[in-house]
């Protein structure tokens, strides 16, 4: 139980007295003692404290019920104690009387007690002490001697005898004394007799000190100088310790040297001999000690390591000898025993140790002194000593033995515990030696091989060594051949090969080498399975301990069984089996054939030095001046390393496959010189004499099986290789070497194949190119083992050498022309045999890598641009290497490369990213899709709607053309849509002096024919390209000049009419494959010289694309299918894997020489003869835009006609400008893109008037304006004939109906309507969507609309709203991504439904304090106006609750509709301008702005809509105008449909 507290009333100080505070002791009086209330409570604090800590110290150790008693009972006492203190503390508020009455008591009960002490102390003075009280006779003597002199003499001297000690000697007379004392113990040991084992004295103090090692030491005096006086015995110290059992306390207990104290004591009283009878009751004391603690410690060995079969002692007679017996294990006839015994004959001797069998008198006595006469007295040391001496004796002996039948061996013996290395190898590492030592415990002899411990043999030589020894020659023989396979093992493990010890054969071969029991290893390449080296192993008949290696080479074959047959081919050396996967697998081993290796020769090369293995004692001759010098040394290998082993295996690794590739290619009919070794034999090298001419490889020698595979044909004809060119390259061929290398990364072997040219036909700029000696290396695997297929890869990449080299000889002859210009089109890079690389371009700095491809039987181009340029040539890379295929000319396409550049440059400056809102809002379009041809025919698609033609012609002329119209119908192709305006948009750019800048004058008289232009390089002649005896366009401009009448530079090919004038309404034909464009329908010309003396009449209805032939009334309307384009059929077509867009017309070569078919009419009624209404000639060529009205100019088939435009014009339609109108702030855009984003958005203006039923369609009589009406407008939008890049809006109110008055707009706001079409709606990014919402705002009562405008003004120019605005508000035509999910993203978010109309504004904190408009908060608020109710507000959510942003806009909208709205007058505009002004939010309850968001001031159509994190609460009364059972959007909103005159 724990302590139990005293109480309050029982602790010191507390109601007793004890702890009073000073000052307050004077307050008790009697029994009555009073306390400070603090200190009471101060005191019960501190109790109760106490108690609880010893609680919690004690508690833990009690079981469960007696915590819960003790901590009841404390709880108990507590509350008790505090119940009193708290009845105290009450009581003592009206106790001031009573503490009066108290005190007034207390002093008076305090002076009666002291009347009543002072009265009991008179009487016990009266009574008792004065009765006896007398006074004493003063000693006037001892007064005056003390007050004089200060001390008193008269004391008794009995006193000074009993008590005060006489004076001490002084410290000279101690040291005279103790000299004496020596002296006389001096004295006495001299004339005494003294045994010789306490002649080790000294003699100090007065003490003779005698000591005996490892005994006693004793220290004696005597008491006088007679010599009758007895030697007194001063110390006994017992020397002998045990400190392995002792745990270092001392042997003898103090009383035990008390008792042989005094015995020896008494002995020396009357005793002639004194000291020797010290030293015999001593010496036979300690020497019985020493008996028993090596008895005790043999105990303690044998009970706590060793059992009783290792140690036991056999004998022990306490004071005379202790026998113990070892290696009990051991037949002996004696045993194995020591005794440590007294000398019986002399008893002064120490312990002696006597060894059963005897050991010789040195080593017994070196036991003794190391483990009995010495500080550390042990049993274990004189044991284990012991053990060492007799197994150093018996290897000594087994020494001998091995001695007698390994002659010339090193053996050693040594080490602790001892051990003797037996040499088996020859060099021999010391791991590898046979270790041979004793088992201490035991006896028995124990060996291993550190190196190998899993040896089997090592058990079995191990019980020959303690039985029979017979058996040791022919073990030691198998440990040899054990090893050295372990060795050869060792050796082979850094090489691609294994050893392994047997083979599964089936029938065991007839060859005497590999029968059983013989000593071989067969070690099998990792790259060559049908190969096995088997290694035979002899050892060497004078020196055993050195082995011999025979090698062999055998070729094996796998089966399954016994009846598999094997094929005769599995003797070659090239053979490798290959096995499917089906197969049944072939585990056996059947040899085909054995080679024996001559070792010398297979590892001795051209490059070993013989002389260096000449042995060091022989002398060189004086006439030997080549040989090395004396001091080379010979490479030392480590011991388990066979040298010849890893160089045969290495040899045949390597060599084989060179023999293998040799045989293939012998099988191939290649010529080669057969494997050699390099120089210095620094590697193995094939020589290739010679390699066959591409396309008349000689058959393959051998079976169907060894055939290469055939190869598809090619799609285009090969190369035809020309015998000059073949013998040039034959002679720059120096050499073609075979190496074998090793990939450093991947440790793979590949074939390096070197070949050595002298120079080359044509010089590049590479620096490392400059040398006449050029090198090309190609590698092969060689990790499959087909041959075949390596040298079908090496024939494969000769043929990319020789195809590549015959389409650079002809090339190096033309740039070598001047007449050409080639050296300024393009440089020569580098020209490496493989690939040539060339760089063309106003810097040089694109490039064309040219080089063979096999898989597709013809070159292969790839562009790379350069560091400020792009190569916009890769996009019609395959029309570029289909071209060479055909043609086989590198000038050709150095020209074509040097004339397109520039505009294939402007075109790849047109946007090609996906955008999303044309035509739906969640569809990505292609804004540009470029689609070659041909390498000068190009097409165009704008957003998959239309689709533009451009051809690129000579003289830096590009004709551009409606892709849209077809070339073989009379229809426009069904996936695109003309494009209307294209042809006076592009007339605009057009250069009318570079159309006949560069023409002779002979040509003004003979007008080129318009289907030459369209037919090069873009009609059916051309769709593969061009045509087997055509040539480019550009090769006029720089291979010949227009000085032949005949010849026209080129530039154009001759007219497919003959000349003919007898019918001036036939036109052309269409099919050009009867005229001159074509070289294979009927042509003999074989080049693109043709006939121009037959100009067409000049009432041909198409006009000349050439800028030629002047616009006639005549012909308003080109017929579109009198060019060839492809039809709508033919657009996707798969059976041309280089463009969609290049298959070819059935129509194409059907109808030589025949009409076209009758042309369609501008417009009904009025035959192509017929003049037009529209106006007379202009003045200028019609092909290229300067001719015809502005009617014919816009309509839609204008655009099918080409028009040539310089480079210059194509850089400027097609590079990024700033918008002209200045209003417009956007990004820039290519003039091109606004132009089609432009007739984009008005086509789809159209679309929308059509389905929408508010919108009313007018007939307009000026093509490309839409014209239409809306409730009391009327709207015309059309293009701005200036710069056609942007749409203009015009709007006139119509008059008013006489029984309908309407309400008139302003033209003040009807300007600020076209304003805002025409920069916020009409403008970039293009979106169909925006114009559905302006439509519908449009479709507004005029009062609403009149409040609208009043918001697109204030957008417009913000600062109309005055300083007392704090935001800036945009309305959004198309829904932003961060509102609320009423209507789709993109969607038009102007929707109305039921007489309400949802809306949503872009409101930004207009920035003070000089702040960034990036930094400015913006929200994106959803309004819906009630029409009935005129009343404004937000769209909010029902079930949850507002988020703080819009619940701030909503309570000031609803405020103004409670107090501010006015019935005569639309609430819309005044609420938004209260909600502008008013609208205050805490930055705190501002989301963050998100990443990559833009904000900006709200001027421009950069703005836009803006996006806020921040989910917009929705509209509560809205609905859709799908029905009443709309559909629901995410979030529990209704879900609007798109619009019905949308684009879907």
């Amino acid at each position: 139980m724990a302590p139990t507290p005293l109480p309050l009333e029982q602790m010191p100080g507390v109601g007793g007295g004890g702890y009073l505070p000073a000052g307050q002791e004077g307050n008790r009086s009697g029994g009555n003692n009073t306390m400070s209330m603090s200190v009471l409570i101060d005191f019960i604090i501190q109790r109760t404290y106490h108690e609880l800590t010893v609680l919690a110290e004690l508690l833990p150790r009690k079981t469960d019920m007696e915590r819960k008693v003790e901590i009841y009972d404390y709880a108990a006492r507590t509350r008790h104690l505090f119940t009193r203190l708290n009845a105290l503390v009450k009581w003592g508020n009206s106790v001031s009387k009573v503490d009066k009455s108290s005190q007034i008591m207390s002093f008076l009960d305090k002076q009666n007690m002291l009347f009543v002490e002072t009265a009991d102390m008179l009487a016990r003075m009266s009574r008792e002490t004065l009765v006896r009280a007398r006074l004493p006779n003063f000693h006037i003597p001892a007064a005056v001697e003390v007050l004089t002199t200060g001390t008193y003499n008269r004391l008794p001297t009995c006193i000074r005898e009993r008590i005060v000690p006489p004076d001490a000697i002084t410290a000279a007379e101690k040291k005279q004394t103790l000299l004496r004392l020596n002296q006389v113990i001096q004295h006495r040991l001299v004339t005494g007799k003294l045994l010789p084992q306490m002649r080790e004295f000294r003699i100090r103090n007065g003490r003779v000190t005698f000591e005996v090692k490892h005994e006693f030491s004793v220290a004696l005096t005597v008491m006088g100088d007679s010599p009758n006086v007895p030697w007194r015995l001063l110390d006994i110290d017992i020397l002998v310790e045990d400190k392995e059992t002792g745990d270092g306390k001392a042997l003898v207990h103090p009383l035990q040297v008390n008792y042989i104290h005094q015995l020896i004591q008494a002995r020396l009283v009357e005793n002639p001999n004194a000291l020797s009878e010290v030293y015999n009751c001593l010496h036979y004391f300690c020497q019985s000690l020493q008996l028993e603690v090596l008895y005790t410690q043999t105990l303690r060995l044998n009970y706590e390591r060793l059992d009783e079969n290792n140690i036991t002692v056999e004998e022990y007679l306490p004071g005379v000898k202790l026998t113990v017996s070892y290696w009990r294990d051991l037949k002996s006839e004696l045993g194995y025993r020591l005794t440590v015994q007294s000398d019986p004959s002399e008893i002064g001797r120490p312990l002696a140790v006597v060894h059963v069998p005897s050991l010789g008198a040195k080593e017994s006595a070196d036991v003794a002194d190391r483990a009995v006469r010495s500080e550390h007295l042990s049993m274990e040391r004189l044991i284990v000593h012991t053990v060492y001496i007799r197994s150093v004796s018996r290897l000594s002996d087994l020494k001998l033995e091995f001695q007698a039948f390994l002659k010339d061996v090193d053996f050693n013996l040594q080490g602790t515990p001892a051990i003797l290395t037996v040499p088996v190898l020859s060099p021999c590492l010391r791991a590898e030696q046979i270790h041979i030592t004793i088992d201490t415990h035991t006896g028995m002899f124990r060996c291993h091989v550190p190196k190998h411990l899993d040896c089997p043999i090592t058990d079995e030589m191990q019980d020959s060594l303690n039985g029979d020894r017979s058996k040791l020659p022919s073990l030691l023989s198998e440990l040899r051949y054990w090893i050295t396979h372990r060795r050869c093992e060792k050796t082979l493990q850094h090489l691609p090969a294994t050893a392994t010890e047997t083979l599964p054969f089936l029938t065991l071969p007839d060859q005497e080498l590999l029968q059983q029991g013989r000593h071989k290893i067969y070690v099998k390449l990792h790259r060559h399975p049908n190969i096995i080296l088997v290694v035979q192993l002899k050892e060497k008949s004078h020196m055993p301990n050195e082995m011999e290696y025979t090698f062999h080479l055998g070729f094996v074959a796998y089966q399954k069984d016994e009846v598999d047959v094997i094929d005769d081919g599995a003797k070659q050396l090239v053979s490798v089996v290959a096995q499917s996967q089906s197969e049944i697998p072939k585990f056996y081993t059947k040899l085909m054939r054995l080679i024996e290796f001559d070792t010398f020769v297979a590892t001795h090369g051209p490059g070993t030095d013989v002389d260096a293995e000449i042995s060091p004692h022989k002398r060189k001759s004086n006439g030997d001046i080549l040989a090395p010098p004396a001091k080379q040394q010979k490479t030392i290998f480590p011991a388990y390393f066979i040298p010849e082993l890893a160089h045969v295996v290495a040899m045949c690794d390597e060599k084989i496959p060179f023999m293998n590739l040799a045989q293939t290619l012998s099988k191939h009919n290649i010529p080669h010189s057969g494997l050699q070794v390099e120089a210095n034999a620094t590697s193995l090298v094939l020589k290739i004499l010679a390699l066959p001419q591409p396309g008349k490889t000689p058959p393959v020698v051998g079976g169907e099986a060894n055939k290469p595979p055939t190869l598809s044909a090619p799609a285009a004809p090969l190369p035809k290789i020309e015998s000059h060119v073949w013998e040039d390259l034959q002679r720059r061929v120096l050499s073609i070497s075979v190496r074998s290398q090793t990939n450093k990364n991947s440790q793979v072997r590949i074939w390096v194949v070197e070949f050595v040219f002298y120079s080359t036909p044509l010089q590049s700029s590479h620096q490392k190119e400059q040398g006449s000696r050029r090198t090309v290396y190609l590698t092969y695997e060689q990790a499959n083992h087909d041959f075949s297929k390596t040298v079908e890869d090496l024939l494969n990449d000769w043929s990319k050498i020789v195809y590549l080299y015959a389409l650079v000889y002809d090339f190096a002859d033309h740039i070598k022309n001047k007449r050409h210009s080639l050296t300024d089109m393009l440089v020569v890079k580098s020209y490496s045999f493989m690939n040539l690389l060339v760089g063309y371009g106003p810097k040089k700095e694109v490039s064309c890598n040219i080089y063979w491809s096999v898989q597709s039987h013809g070159f292969r181009l790839t562009f790379v641009g350069g560091m400020s340029a792009v190569n916009a040539h890769s996009m019609m890379r395959d029309q570029l290497a289909q071209h060479l295929n055909q043609q086989h000319s590198l000038t050709q396409v150095a020209h074509i490369l040097h004339e397109t550049y520039s505009p294939m440059s402007s075109i790849a400056k047109l946007p090609v990213l996906p955008i999303l809102g044309v035509p739906r809002p969640n569809v990505p379009v292609l804004s540009f899709c470029m689609l070659p041809q041909s390498p000068c025919l190009m097409r165009l698609t704008y957003q998959a709607v239309y689709c533009l033609e451009l051809r690129f012609r000579a003289n830096r002329l590009v004709s551009i053309r409606d892709g849209a119209s077809s070339r073989f119908e009379r229809n426009v192709i069904e996936e695109f849509t003309p494009i209307q305006g294209l042809k006076a948009f592009l007339s605009k750019y057009v250069d009318e002096s570079a159309m006949y800048r560069g023409r002779a004058p002979h040509e003004d008289d003979n007008p080129l024919s318009p289907m030459g232009m369209e037919d090069n390089f873009g009609g059916p002649s051309s769709v593969a390209g061009v045509s087997a005896g055509g040539s480019s366009p550009f090769l006029g401009a720089g291979m010949r000049g227009p000085q032949s009448p005949r010849d026209s530079g080129l530039r154009f090919p001759a007219p497919h009419t003959p000349p003919s004038s007898s019918n001036p309404h036939t036109p052309a034909s269409p099919h050009p494959g009867a005229g001159g464009g074509g070289g294979g329908g009927g042509s003999t010309q074989g080049h693109g010289n043709f006939n121009l003396t037959s100009p067409p009449a000049p009432h041909m209805p198409h006009p000349s694309p050439g800028g030629l032939m002047p616009s006639s009334p005549l012909n308003p309307q080109p017929s579109p299918h009198m060019v060839h384009s492809p039809g709508p059929n033919t657009l996707y077509m798969p059976s041309h894997q280089d463009s969609p867009f290049t298959a070819m017309s059935p129509a194409n070569n059907n109808w030589p020489g025949s009409p076209s078919l009758p042309r369609p009419s501008p417009r009904p009624g009025q035959s192509p003869e017929h003049k037009s209404t529209g106006g007379g000639p202009v003045g200028g060529p019609s092909g290229s835009g300067g001719g015809g009205t502005r009617g014919s100019l816009n309509r839609p088939w204008a655009g099918a006609v080409p028009t040539l435009l310089t480079h210059e014009a194509l850089e400027t339609i097609c590079r990024p400008s700033p918008h002209p109108n200045k209003d417009i702030n956007v990004t820039d855009m290519s003039p091109l893109e606004r132009f089609l984003g432009c007739v984009y958005m008005r086509r789809q203006l159209h679309r929308n008037i059509q389905s929408e039923e508010t919108l009313t369609a007018l007939n307009s009589t000026e093509p490309g304006v839409v014209l239409f009406k809306v409730d009391g407008l009327q709207c015309q939008v059309m293009l701005n004939q200036m710069h056609m890049q942007s749409l203009h809006l015009k709007v006139t109110q119509l008059p008013p109906m006489p029984d309908k008055p309407t309400f008139q707009l302003s033209p003040d706001d009807l300007l600020v309507i076209e304003q805002y079409f025409d920069t916020r709606v009409a403008a970039p990014p293009y979106r169909p969507n925006s114009l559905h919402s302006i439509c519908r705002l449009l479709n507004m009562p005029a009062q609403v609309l009149k409040d609208f405008v009043q918001i697109m003004r204030l957008e417009l120019k913000p600062e109309l709203g005055g300083d007392h605005l704090k935001w800036t508000v945009q309305m959004c035509m198309r829904m932003p991504p961060s509102a609320v999910p009423i209507v789709p993203s993109g969607n038009a978010c102007v929707v109305l439904g039921r007489l309400k109309i949802l809306f949503f504004l872009h409101i930004t904190k207009i920035p003070y304090n000089g702040k960034d408009w990036k930094d400015s908060p913006s929200l994106v608020l959803p309004i819906v106006y009630d029409i009935t109710t005129n009343i404004t507000q937000m769209a909010e959510r029902r079930e949850q609750v507002q988020s703080p942003m819009m619940t701030t806009a909503s309570t000031l909208l609803r405020r103004f509709a409670e107090y501010n709205v006015q019935t005569n007058q639309c609430s819309l505009f005044p609420a938004i301008t209260d909600l502008l002004t008013n609208l205050q939010l805490n930055t705190t309850d501002l989301p963050p702005p998100q990443p990559n968001q833009a904000i900006g001031p709200p001027v421009g159509v950069g703005v836009g809509v803006g996006s806020s994190p921040n989910p917009m609460m929705p509209m509560q009364q809205l609905q859709p105008q799908v029905g009443p059972q709309g559909p629901v959007g995410p979030g529990g909103y209704p879900q609007l449909g798109p619009n019905p005159g949308g684009p879907q």
